[in-house]
């Protein structure tokens, strides 16, 4: 798990080679950013620190640096990024990499540098040759996106470090808000902390107060009012979202995004995926999953099908400009309301 590799990091206990390996950039950048701090101090970064950018420079360069002596420190970090010759991606290379000065580092890393290679790729070519070796010489750390547990353990080490206290329900009133992003979450979590306060407590009515809703968010708050028949509540969503100038087609959009998803876990549920199994296939944070299964329990899919079909009828309205596009949404919650 990435939080036990994390430990051993912040204990300084570090490998001469990582490979960085997944989707979920924000934990990708947080593993770097460890891996920095506990190898080089602030004032060796300037001297010991290099960044590659494979798309922009050749990998003999950065090896050459990965076997060059630390200035004034006893580390080197030399970070590899976008490693594309690692996958089977068939896009025309702007760069020759020599992958035999690679296979040789591989084979002999310097004692002194710490070599992070940032793959953020679903999964690796491991037919090549240079893919088997990394694999066989690194600390390996794939990086996707986090079940509900591990999301709320790690919202709590977040709370922890900040000497503040986050309650199950105020914690659950985040998820809810920022729809398991952890980049927004982590933001949210030092703003809460800085409000209440070293020692405080962060409740669920604080969170209310503070986070704001992202669109995607008021959407989802939408359409769980529609289902639950209260239209007072879902129109003045909509309407509080056309008054900040939100696009109607834009809404619309995220509408059918919404009830593509409801009705594909939906799908997927029946044929006994897990959460985390559709979290996989549909390519969204469980905790989106989580929220899209408590709705399709309401629908059968017949219903979620006729629902998108309609929506594709008010977007093409819309986009012909047959009917005023905040009529077409006003149009579509009244049927709803009627189902």
């Amino acid at each position: 798990m990435i939080f036990d590799v994390w430990k051993d990091i912040k204990k300084k206990k570090l490998q001469s080679t990582y490979l960085l390996l997944g989707k979920e950039t924000f934990l990708l950048q947080e593993t770097v950013q460890l891996i920095m701090d506990a190898a080089l101090l602030e004032e060796e970064k300037d001297f010991n620190l290099s960044i590659y950018d494979m798309e922009e420079t050749p990998i003999e360069t950065a090896i050459e640096d990965a076997e060059t002596l630390p200035f004034m420190g006893e580390k080197r970090v030399v970070i590899i990024k976008n490693p594309s010759f690692l996958t089977s991606e068939k896009k025309k290379e702007k760069i020759d990499h020599r992958i035999d000065k690679l296979e040789q580092y591989m084979n002999s890393p310097a004692p002194y540098t710490i070599l992070v290679i940032l793959a953020p790729y679903e999964k690796l070519d491991e037919r090549k040759k240079i893919t088997k070796l990394i694999k066989k010489q690194s600390v390996v750390i794939e990086i996707n996106a986090l079940s509900d547990q591990e999301t709320m353990k790690w919202i709590t080490d977040l709370a922890e470090q900040e000497a503040v206290y986050l309650s199950k329900e105020a914690m659950d009133e985040l998820l809810v808000l920022t729809a398991g992003d952890l980049m927004v979450i982590y933001q949210e979590i030092k703003k809460l902390s800085t409000y209440v306060g070293e020692g405080g407590s962060i409740t669920p009515d604080i969170v209310r107060l503070l986070v704001a809703r992202s669109l995607e968010q008021n959407i989802f708050e939408l359409i769980d009012n529609v289902i639950h028949k209260r239209s007072k509540e879902a129109l003045q969503i909509l309407y509080d979202l056309l008054k900040n100038n939100e696009e109607p087609i834009k809404i619309l959009s995220l509408l059918v995004n919404q009830f593509r998803l409801i009705l594909h876990v939906k799908e997927l549920s029946n044929k006994g995926y897990g959460q985390q199994q559709i979290a996989t296939t549909v390519k969204v944070h469980p905790f989106r999953v989580k929220l899209a299964l408590q709705q399709a329990r309401l629908f059968k899919s017949e219903e979620l099908a006729h629902i998108l079909m309609e929506l594709a009828e008010a977007d093409y309205q819309m986009k012909t400009g047959k009917k005023d596009k905040q009529l077409l949404l006003e149009l579509f919650l009244l049927k709803l309301f009627e189902k």
